[in-house]
């Protein structure tokens, strides 16, 4: 089964001239010449400043398939993961282009839900991850564990778990990642950052922000463990301590440490019984 995308052609001078490209049309840039009305089928992908450029003999309509895998990996670079999941089923030679482990050198997700998809992979050419949401629902999980109701436990529960095992898999995959980015991620605890630091060696850029379960202990697992870390942001994580701080900062005086009002926030702390009956006296008596 042929992928049945259509690629129009058209000449440098005329390619500024397209201001949208109806779906499902793609173009690519011609050298230099006249333009002649054609109705077949080329490609153009946006490469830096310039697009990518097909042969100018090339004028015959071709379908998708018969590019090379190097042309193709370029294609799917510019698409989503949904994108390229839905492009993967037209075909055996795209679902290849797809489990290409060259493919996935990058990956974002923006909710907890994302990381049961199957439209990824995680392997050895993985690079680069970010975990970031910001959601009204994953707010939830940033309250501190005493103040939540059973509804709220569970709710937090099922995020845990998931985020946890991705975390888990990614140890296990992904040896040679670069850079970790996790925002807004209130499950993570210093073991899944420990791990991570245990099985991925290369890493060099850890950004932690609104981790509210990461504590001193992720602190001290860089001094041990951070060996290839250039850059470590622990922002608004309220259980990190001015102490921990100060030990990266002289355990590993090459790191570009940042820690955004983390040390100045009002730490996880449940009230002791002593506090909270004399806050309870006090509104009666102002009652």
């Amino acid at each position: 089964m042929h992928s049945s995308v259509p690629i129009l052609s058209c000449c440098t001078s005329c390619l500024p001239k397209i201001n949208t490209i109806p779906q499902p049309y793609m173009y690519v840039q011609q050298p230099s010449g006249a333009c002649e009305p054609l109705q077949h089928c080329l490609l153009v992908i946006p490469q830096g400043q310039g697009l990518f450029c097909l042969p100018q003999g090339l004028r015959q309509a071709m379908h998708i398939t018969q590019l090379n895998r190097e042309c193709l990996l370029h294609l799917f670079s510019f698409l989503d993961k949904n994108s390229r999941k839905s492009l993967a089923k037209t075909c055996h030679k795209l679902l290849e282009v797809f489990q290409d482990p060259l493919l996935w050198s990058l990956l974002n997700f923006h909710s907890p839900v994302e990381l049961k998809k199957d439209n990824f992979l995680l392997g050895p050419a993985l690079k680069y991850l970010s975990i970031c949401w910001y959601s009204e629902r994953v707010k939830v999980c940033n309250i501190e564990d005493w103040m939540k109701n059973s509804f709220q436990k569970d709710f937090c529960n099922r995020h845990e778990n998931t985020v946890t095992d991705f975390l888990l898999e990614v140890c296990n995959r992904c040896p040679n990642l670069l850079s970790l980015t996790l925002s807004g991620c209130g499950h993570v605890t210093d073991d899944c950052i420990l791990l991570l630091l245990k099985n991925c060696p290369n890493l060099r850029i850890l950004k932690l922000e609104n981790c509210v379960r990461i504590t001193d202990q992720t602190l001290e697992a860089v001094t041990l463990y951070g060996s290839s870390l250039q850059t470590l942001h622990v922002d608004f994580c309220r259980n990190i301590t001015q102490t921990g701080l100060e030990r990266v900062r002289e355990k590993c005086p090459s790191v570009t440490l940042r820690a955004e009002r983390s040390a100045n926030m009002i730490p996880d702390n449940k009230p002791g019984k002593k506090l909270m009956l004399e806050k309870a006296s006090r509104k009666l008596v102002q009652l």
